[in-house]
């Protein structure tokens, strides 16, 4: 196969992966089916392995891949299958035309910058927080910036165009509504999302190369990959093409050499080059000019440990969370925890696991999953939880079980999920409508699937009584409360799930007699 194609194959596959992962994020119609985001993220390296720290088998494996091609070829998945470097190419590319210098320029390895970035974020993974990497996880970022920012402007121009086509007579669209996201989130977004401009602008993958823990620990392994590119000196004629297309700034036209921990096996320089002078060489060959070319076991060794010591180490704090409320009232709402999502297991396991790409919040069709803030402490920045403010768990649903990437949340039938119980409601009396203003409200019993929360006579009325045992924790009741500022029935999250018990179908006491008419 020729040199020159391999560019061709990169695009292309650069395309499929960001093409398909950006309609997952924004999906709003809930037209992609369950299974299908299981085979485009299984190459996302992080997630991968976290998902395969959960169910430890080869179909969680995907990160294996990106290493193995890491080892053989250098930093692919930086170049092909990350859909953050995808969008950063196309910001680039679209920078270019305003550029009053065309091309790119070699660039300065910021190394004392990436490996602090890279040992803080081992660190405080070490420590017990997942903080770090869901803030600068590529794929995690390229989630929260397509579902928290260009998702709800997608909204807006599709509900723009279904309200104008219905005043033609054309039914093409149907509106949506935009449910509230969470202002941390959309603000977090947006700054990773000017950062991310502004690196591009100046140099291409400056993002990959300074900031982001997954493309210099790459960088790190593509040190000794078999497999890498090399310039010949005496074909070179130091025309300079290959350095004005390098978007990593890795290429010394001076010294004619390759910076491959910074390249992200992008290709361009492969088709630039006017007198073939740049090749792929074994690097283990004897015949290999780089000077990196030499193999350090020790390294590669250190390299190994310390990347398969980080699997086996995970940690979490949980702090007793009180919500404040805008005016006074009979009893403060305090939660020990929030709920997780069902299939998660236990708040340890999911804030350990989750890397916060908010593919879960994009696809929930209630928006029940909001992305946190210090719900689950400040380790679990941006990671989702059950907020039954904004609305409540389906009944009928399970899509988050069946797309989380990280395995942070683990698939489960949907009768399994519907005896889950990741909480307990918890009733107030004293703020309760009923007691308080002496009226029959029964908005929680009337919401709760499971028959959990029932109404039992009180004063003449009716008052809540919840059934523990019957509660799935889903926040139907407390998103129907309709009491202010507190609710008088909320749901305190399990920190380890629990099986519900399924309510008892009710027998007819009088049994009927079908041969008799019927009195009416």
């Amino acid at each position: 196969m020729k040199l020159y194609h391999l560019r061709r194959i990169r695009l292309f596959i650069s395309l499929v992966f960001f093409l398909f992962i950006s309609v997952l994020f924004l999906d709003f119609y809930n037209l992609i089916p369950e299974y299908f985001p299981g085979y485009i993220l299984y190459f996302q390296f992080i997630p991968s392995i976290f998902k395969f720290i959960n169910i430890v088998t080869i179909s969680a494996g995907g990160f294996v891949f990106i290493l193995l091609a890491t080892f053989s070829f250098g930093r692919i998945y930086c170049s092909s299958i990350c859909p953050l470097g995808t969008l950063q190419d196309f910001i680039s590319r679209i920078s270019g035309y305003y550029k009053k210098r065309k091309g790119y320029r070699k660039t300065k390895d910021y190394k004392l910058i990436k490996y602090s970035i890279f040992g803080f974020t081992v660190i405080s993974f070490f420590a017990g927080s997942l903080a770090l990497i869901t803030l600068l996880d590529p794929f995690s970022n390229f989630g929260r910036i397509f579902n928290n920012l260009f998702k709800p402007l997608l909204i807006y121009l599709n509900n723009f165009l279904a309200v104008s086509f219905e005043k033609i007579d054309l039914f093409l669209l149907y509106p949506v509504a935009l449910e509230n996201s969470s202002i941390a989130a959309i603000l977090l977004s947006g700054l990773v999302l000017l950062i991310i401009i502004l690196f591009s602008y100046k140099n291409g993958r400056l993002f990959c190369n300074t900031a982001c823990p997954v493309g210099t620990f790459l960088g790190l392994v593509s040190k000794f990959s078999l497999y890498k590119i090399h310039i010949d000196e005496e074909k070179c004629n130091s025309c300079n093409l290959c350095t004005k297309v390098c978007k990593s700034g890795c290429i010394d036209k001076v010294n004619k050499e390759v910076d491959f921990a910074r390249c992200v096996s992008c290709y361009n320089c492969f088709n630039v080059c006017p007198a073939g002078g740049i090749s792929f060489k074994n690097s283990l060959s004897s015949k290999a000019k780089n000077k990196n070319a030499e193999f350090d076991q020790r390294r590669r060794e250190l390299i190994s440990k310390t990347f398969f010591y980080m699997l086996g180490l995970s940690g979490f704090s949980l702090a007793q969370v009180k919500i404040i409320p805008k005016k006074e009232n009979k009893v403060p709402v305090i939660k020990k925890s929030y709920s997780c999502p069902p299939g998660s297991k236990t708040i340890e396991h999911f804030t350990s696991t989750c890397t916060g790409c908010h593919l879960c919040v994009s696809l929930c069709p209630t928006k029940v999953l909001q992305a946190s803030l210090f719900e689950y402490g400040i380790s679990g920045i941006l990671q989702p939880y059950m907020d039954y403010k904004t609305s409540f768990c389906n009944f009928e649903c399970k899509v988050c079980t069946e797309i989380c990437p990280s395995g942070a949340i683990l698939p489960l039938t949907l009768e399994n999920k519907k005896l889950t119980q990741i909480g307990k409601a918890k009733f107030i009396k004293e703020n309760c409508i009923v007691e308080i203003e002496k009226t029959e409200c029964g908005a929680c019993s009337e919401h709760c699937p499971t028959k959990a929360v029932k109404m039992i006579p009180y004063n003449n009325l009716h008052l809540p009584e919840v059934k523990e045992e019957y509660c799935i924790g889903c926040g139907a009741c407390e998103f129907a409360c309709p009491t202010k500022p507190y609710k008088s029935i909320y749901v305190d999250g399990n920190s380890v799930h629990l099986a519900a018990k399924k309510l008892p179908e009710e027998k007819l006491e009088d049994k009927i007699n079908y041969k008799e008419d019927f009195p009416f």
